[in-house]
Parts: C-alpha cells; structure tokens; sequence
C-alpha cells in the first residue's frame, strides 16, 4: 500500500500530460482545416484572444495583481512573442504540410536548444549533443527531402516555428525558476493576442464566419489553453525525467489525427526521418543530467 500512494499522482500527471498533447494536435488539425476558409492570423489572434479571456475569467479573480506583475517584464513579454512566432509559422506550414510531417518539423526545436544552450545560458554542450543533432536534422533532409513531395514554403515555415520554438523553451529556462508557471501563461495569452490584433485589418477581408466555424475557432483558444493548463499540472505534481520523454507521444496524436481528418499517412522515408528526429530528442532528453 506504501508503494501505491506515491504512483498516483504520477500516473495523473502522465495522463495530464498524454491529455494536453493530444489537445495540442487536436488544436493544430483544427486550426489546419479553418485555414481552408479563413486567413491564419486571424485564426491567431482568436486563439490567443480565447486563451486570455478564459485567464481573466478564471485566474485573474484568484491570483490580482500577481498574475501581472513581474520583475522581468521584457523577457516575459519576448517569451510570449516567440510562442505567437510559433503558433502563427506552424499554421503556416500546416496550411501547406501534412500534419504528421509538420509536428515533427517542429520538434527540431529541442535539438537547437541544446546547441544554443552553451552561448546563452552557459551550459557545457558535449560531443554527443553535437551528434544526436546533427542525426536528428538528418532525419529532417529524409522528410523534407529534394524531389519529395512536401511543400518547400511549408517545410521553411515549420523549420522557422522549431527556431521560435527553441527560443520560447530557452526564454522559459531562464525565468521558471522566478515566476509563477501561471503568470507564464498569462503573459503567452496576453502578447500573442496584442502581437497578432495589428494583422486583423490585412487577414479579414470582411466575412464573417458560420456558426460551426466560430465554434471551432473557439475551441482553438480552449485547446491551447487548457492544454497548456494540464501540462502545468503534469509538470508540477510530476518528475520532468517521467515526463519529458512521453513529449514524444504528440507524433502519434500528430499521424493519427492527420489520418482520421485528412487521410494523410507519411511515406516510409518519412516515418524513417519522424523516428530519427525522435530518437534524437529522447536521446538528449536521457543525457541532459550531463550538461552543465
């Protein structure tokens, strides 16, 4: 009974965490399909604005001042600015890509943390760090390979969120260990909804959607956020070790999901690059006690 006690708080943190990926990938299948009628950044801006309304309703009234003020107000305010860059390239590429292919285009972005680890927060970036990343963008070149059907403005703008995406986990980095995870997530809502409204005047063209497409828009900003809130919660009550490598599991939403809405299913080189990119990432997940 001794043994039990503790194993159930991680086993709901591990499905908090399989939950808000798979919210995630519901939210970029979503946002996928919507692009077939509606400009992305509007889509953008709507799952930010969605994400901070649900804050203010449910957050602000508990956490007041706290959930704004900080001592970091430039980097907070570029941390959410860069999760906007993602969100907003990776729809991008999702408008071009298949979503199995895109989500792992994205998860490139570990293996850049860890060369950008050593110049900006001054860790020691072994040989086989080096390695692993230099295999995991060799599983990039067999999914985004010359004369592959993949489309070469998709596979830039998904390369581009992996970069915005190594920047936000750095940014995180620095500041998780002074700031309240949900000023974090405040503070994501609140400036991809102010980065993202200048767009509205270019990305509306003045139809307004149906009433099942506001539906879904809706649900991008509950995705996201509740996503994000689950992934907080797994975090918090959960060891990173335990869950880290579980971040994984997102590919399979990613090809199930892409399956299921739009019949897409990666080629076998594909699949080959997806498990590359993967391996890669668990790997430096695995060695990360090394750095220092």
């Amino acid at each position: 009974m001794a043994d039990s006690r503790p194993a159930a708080p991680h086993l709901a943190g591990v499905l908090l965490c399989l939950s808000a990926l798979l919210l995630f990938s519901a939210l970029d299948a979503t946002a996928k399909y919507l692009a077939g009628f509606l400009a992305v950044p509007l889509l953008v801006w709507a799952r930010y604005l969605v994400h901070l309304l649900l804050m203010l309703a449910f957050v602000a009234p508990h956490m007041g001042r706290q959930l704004v003020v900080t001592s970091h107000f430039w980097l907070m305010s570029l941390r959410g600015l860069t999760l906007a860059g993602v969100t907003l390239l990776g729809q991008l590429a999702l408008q071009r890509l298949p979503l199995a292919e895109t989500t792992s285009l994205v998860f490139v972005a570990p293996l850049l943390v860890a060369l950008l680890a050593g110049p900006v927060l001054g860790e020691r970036v072994p040989r086989r760090a080096w390695l692993a990343t230099g295999a995991g963008f060799a599983g990039v070149l067999l999914i985004a390979r010359p004369g592959g059907a993949l489309s070469g403005p998709g596979v830039a703008c998904a390369l581009g969120a992996a970069l915005f995406y190594a920047a936000y986990q750095l940014l995180t980095r620095k500041l998780v260990a002074t700031e309240p995870a949900l000023r974090l997530l405040f503070y994501t809502a609140l400036f991809g909804t102010l980065a993202m409204s200048p767009t509205l005047p270019w990305a509306w063209d003045g139809r307004l959607p149906t009433l099942a497409q506001a539906g879904l828009i809706v649900s991008l900003g509950v995705y996201g956020g509740v996503g994000h809130f689950f992934l907080i919660r797994a975090f918090r009550q959960t060891p990173a070790a335990l869950l880290s490598p579980l971040l994984y599991v997102q590919l399979v939403w990613a090809t199930l999901l892409g399956w299921l809405a739009f019949g897409d299913l990666p080629d076998w080189i594909s699949v080959a690059g997806m498990l590359v990119i993967a391996a890669s990432g668990l790997f430096l997940i695995v060695d990360r006690r090394h750095f220092r």
